[in-house]
This record gives structure tokens, C-alpha cells and sequence, in this order.
């Protein structure tokens, strides 16, 4: 037992659970937002394709830079470059949840929401992952995988793109980048020795990491206030944003892994704020 228990948790971290639930929560807000009435079933089927899709893209991506992660000290250790999992397992398993993931969406759901899971999965692995060795643009590029499942939520339950969907995507989009600027600025030392190209990694003092957050944060304040549910939202979406750019100025005059820790926390407390606020807003 102690040991099909450790074969789980290995499995579960190469799909890296925790993001998966981050993207189920945005899919789920996706959904109730969109949802003129909410179904219970199809909001649990559009979750389950979700998670299948998500867990079989990250598990992909870890096989896909597992030379890369046993150089990371923060990484060495996961399941592959550990040896726990072999690449032969890791590419079997991503694939098969993949695919079933994608098939069910497209027949439970919609092949709309089944289509942009697809395209998360191809652009993150096929486009994004070497990116990152090649060109700082990565980020930015990352970014927009990152930005779709609560877009999914939203054809879920409405069949079609529609302009407050794209807004839930710009969210998203313009939050991930100053979140990972303090990411990859507390981890800038591991992405270099393993031959990543971001911005952090290049710049010496960190300047431009902390430019890129304040600059970023200010386009997330422009959308984030562009959704129309009332006023309540508009200013809860006003003061988690301020708080995200007044954390990013002040990562810009004191550059350390501790202000950049105080950025990345403060960033999960506005996406959960402002989330929250979409779903409650909409739906009263």
C-alpha cells in the first residue's frame, strides 16, 4: 500500500496538482461567470477535462525539460530527474491524459472548449518551452496558455467567445506577468544554471525585472476595472490592483528575494480577491 501510495504521489507531483487546482479555480470562475444558470454536471465535466488536460501538459513539459530540471536545485528532485519516473512513463502518461482530456471535452462539453484546451497544451509545450531557452519573450509568450482556462470556462457555459470572456483572458494574462517576474527573480540564480533565457536571468541588478512588473501591473489596474458588475467590483478590482502596483514600485526600490516573495504573495491575494468578486458580482 505505502508503495502504490508513493507511485501516486510522484504521479501527482509530475502533473504538479497544485497548478492544477489554480487552473480549476479559474475555470471554475470562468464558468459561474458566464453561466446565466449554473448546471452542476456540466460544470463538473467541464473541470474534469480541465484537470486532465492541464496535468497532462505539465507532466509533458517536466518530461520534455527533465535534463534541464536536474540542474535547478528547486526542481532536481522532482520525479524524472530523480528517477522515479521514467521518460518513457512520463510521456505515456502526459499523452493518454491528454488526449482523453481533449476527447472529453469535446464530447461532454463543447469541441470550442475542447479546441482551447488543445491549443493550451500545443502552445505551451511546442512553442513557449524551447522558447525559454531562446529569447526573454518567453514570458509574455507563456502568458497566453496561462490566460485560456478561464476563457474555457466561459464557452463552457456559453458556447461562444464573447468580449467579456476575452476580459477574464486579459486578466489572467496581465496578471501572470508580475507574478513570474518575482518568481524568476527569487529563482533567477536556478534558471540561469540551467540555461533558461529570462529577463531576470540577464539582468544583473534587476532594473528591468522590476520595470517589467511595475509596467505590467499597470496594464492589469486597465482591465481588470473593464468588467461591468457594479460598483462593489469595481472597487474591490481598484484596490487589489493598486495593491499590486504599489507592491510592484516598492519591489523596484528594494530588489530582494524578500520584497520579490512580499510580490508574489501579494499577487495570489489579488487574483483570489478579484476572482471571487467576478463571480459574486455576476451572479447577484
Amino acid at each position: 500500500m505505502s508503495a502504490v501510495l508513493a507511485v501516486s504521489r510522484d504521479y501527482l507531483e509530475l502533473s504538479k496538482a497544485r497548478i492544477v487546482m489554480m487552473v480549476l479555480i479559474t475555470t471554475a470562475a470562468g464558468y459561474l461567470i458566464g453561466a446565466q444558470r449554473v448546471d452542476a454536471v456540466a460544470l463538473l465535466n467541464v473541470l474534469l477535462g480541465t484537470a486532465l488536460v492541464a496535468a497532462g501538459t505539465n507532466a509533458l513539459n517536466q518530461y520534455v525539460e527533465r535534463e534541464h530540471d536536474a540542474k535547478m536545485r528547486r526542481t532536481r528532485l522532482r520525479p524524472l530527474p530523480d528517477g522515479r519516473i521514467t521518460p518513457r512513463s512520463a510521456l505515456l502518461f502526459s499523452a493518454l491524459i491528454a488526449v482523453a482530456g481533449t476527447i472529453y471535452l469535446g464530447v461532454m462539453v463543447n469541441w470550442l472548449t475542447a479546441f482551447l484546451g488543445a491549443f493550451t497544451l500545443t502552445s505551451y509545450i511546442f512553442v513557449y518551452t524551447p522558447l525559454k531557452r531562446i529569447s526573454t519573450a518567453c514570458t509574455i509568450i507563456g502568458a497566453v496558455p496561462g490566460a485560456i482556462p478561464p476563457l474555457m470556462g466561459w464557452t463552457a457555459a456559453t458556447g461562444s467567445l464573447a468580449l467579456d470572456g476575452w476580459i477574464l483572458f486579459g486578466i489572467l494574462f496581465f496578471w501572470q506577468l508580475p507574478h513570474f517576474m518575482a518568481i524568476s527573480w527569487i529563482y533567477r540564480e536556478d534558471y540561469g544554471r540551467a540555461g533558461f533565457v529570462m529577463t531576470s536571468v540577464r539582468d544583473e541588478h534587476g532594473l528591468a525585472t522590476a520595470r517589467q512588473a511595475i509596467i505590467w501591473s499597470l496594464a492589469l489596474f486597465a482591465v481588470s476595472v473593464l468588467p461591468s458588475y457594479g460598483t462593489a467590483y469595481l472597487i474591490g478590482a481598484i484596490v487589489a490592483s493598486l495593491g499590486m502596483l504599489v507592491m510592484s514600485i516598492r519591489f523596484f526600490f528594494d530588489r530582494s528575494n524578500k520584497m520579490a516573495m512580499k510580490l508574489f504573495m501579494t499577487s495570489n491575494f489579488y487574483l483570489i480577491v478579484v476572482m471571487t468578486m467576478l463571480v459574486i458580482s455576476a451572479r447577484t
